[in-house]
């Protein structure tokens, strides 16, 4: 029992420290190289950044040179999505993107916008602030928490079990930010935003793994294992008996479909009872049915 408390606080201490490390590496790759570059993100910080250009060029709010009051702002969108957080994800959820979104709102207006671009070539500076931000927001996800806006909107989306990954909802999101950026400023501005988000959006799903999903089949010798999985996880086993073609000795072969993030646990289970056992991981699964997401 101890030992089970222990490893559930082991496991929320590296889930906390995944979404400040992401929310600050997030911060890093807007506000070092795409801010300076007068880019605009997608997403609900792409309308926070227009209202703040609103503030600053229309209503001449002075704002202290090198901070962006765009995390403020995105923060005060992101109330109403703290409610509906609550009520499709429940509680433990709700508090995560509440911690996210106010520490991704603290390091946005901490650090430092560079009064010159630290890479001056729009398309080399999209392509690896996408990265760093994609890779930030990412490892919020991989924390079980979310960093406001579409975070939110995604991970409730596949719990209702709607077609949409939080990269996809970014896209979107993004098409009604750069169309009214089209209204706003040139072509130039619009078509590097736009491939900023795009890489942005690619590899916030490459690295939020809890979305992909993976089936696995196991071939073993021993018994227990899918007693072990449905105990251990909560996943149903689908389980055939089965004969080696040229040892002619009998085996057993299940089958299980899971997310990505829950690939290691599987892989111990299996190793504790059985370290011969033989398994084939397929990533990318589509799944149709009363299958549980485990966001």
């Amino acid at each position: 029992m101890l030992k089970g408390i222990n490893d559930k606080k082991k496991e929320e201490i590296i889930q906390t420290a995944s979404i400040v490390a992401g929310c600050l590496i997030y911060a890093i790759g807007l506000n070092m190289l795409i801010t300076p570059l007068a880019l605009y993100n997608g997403g609900f910080m792409g309308i926070a950044q227009l209202i703040r250009t609103f503030m600053v060029s229309v209503l001449h709010i002075r704002i202290p040179q090198g901070m962006d009051i765009a995390g403020a702002i995105y923060y005060v969108m992101n109330v109403p999505l703290f409610y509906m957080g609550w009520r499709i994800m429940g509680k433990a959820f709700f508090m995560k993107s509440l911690f996210g979104t106010t520490v991704i709102s603290i390091f946005l207006v901490l650090v430092p916008v560079p009064g010159t671009p630290i890479i001056e070539d729009y398309l080399t500076a999209c392509i690896i602030g996408g990265i760093i931000a994609g890779f930030g927001s990412g490892l919020i996800l991989r924390g079980r928490g979310s960093a406001g806006g579409p975070d939110i909107i995604g991970v409730c989306c596949l719990k209702k079990r709607i077609n949409l990954s939080v990269g996809q909802v970014n896209i979107l999101l993004n098409m009604v930010v750069y169309g009214i950026c089209l209204f706003m400023f040139n072509i130039e501005i619009v078509v590097y935003s736009l491939i900023y988000a795009t890489v942005f959006a690619l590899t916030v799903d490459k690295i939020h793994i809890q979305n992909i999903n993976t089936s696995v089949m196991i071939f073993t010798k021993k018994l227990g294992i899918s007693k072990a999985i449905m105990e251990q996880t909560g996943r149903g086993v689908t389980t055939w008996d089965g004969e080696g073609a040229y040892t002619h000795m009998r085996s057993y072969i299940l089958f299980v479909m899971i997310s990505k993030y829950e690939v290691n646990q599987i892989k111990q289970i299996v190793h504790s009872i059985d370290p011969d056992a033989f398994m084939i991981l397929t990533e990318g699964s589509a799944v149709v049915g009363n299958f549980e997401k485990r966001l």
